[in-house]
């Protein structure tokens, strides 16, 4: 993946990551502890990827 695919995966998934956030907050309001627990597991697994892309990223530019 070269650092433009790069740099395009992690916008788009800042972008799910923001969207997910905002989710959760309506699923709180709203009482829906089992959606909450799901999409906070997302977010989790989303943190890893861009920790990963990250490192690419850093890689890419040496």
């Amino acid at each position: 993946m070269n650092k433009r695919q790069i740099e395009s995966e992690i916008a788009e998934l800042k972008m799910d990551y923001i969207s997910l956030q905002g989710d959760i907050e309506k699923l709180e309001s709203t009482g829906h502890e089992d959606s909450v627990h799901k999409a906070e597991e997302r977010l989790a697994k989303m943190e890893i990827r861009l920790a990963e892309l990250n490192e690419q990223l850093d890689a890419s530019t040496e």
